[in-house]
């Protein structure tokens, strides 16, 4: 029995699953950010990776959900200072 393949177009509700570099300068290191990221957005956050210094917390960021959501999301990490960059190249799977 053959299935039609459905395709979906992008829109606000479509769920998407993106992978982020972010970059705190240091005045943010010590704030709880990804925590408050949950709970503000109807996100699911995972830390891939993540470096912190005294100079720099530098984490690789997988939200789940909305793309409005995670459209949102980033605008709100930008705009409290989070540098915000998409991962390009998967490195952390393989």
């Amino acid at each position: 029995m053959a299935t039609k393949k459905k395709t979906a177009s992008t829109t606000a509700k479509t769920p998407q699953q993106t992978r982020l570099w972010l970059m705190y300068p240091p005045k943010l290191i010590t704030k709880p950010l990804i925590w408050q990221l949950g709970h503000k957005f109807k996100l699911v956050t995972n830390i891939r990776q993540a470096s912190v210094t005294d100079e720099i917390g530098i984490v690789c960021l997988e939200l789940d959900g909305e793309r409005a959501e995670v459209k949102s999301a980033i605008r709100w990490l930008e705009r409290v200072g989070v540098s915000v960059e998409p991962v390009e190249i998967n490195v952390i799977e393989s």
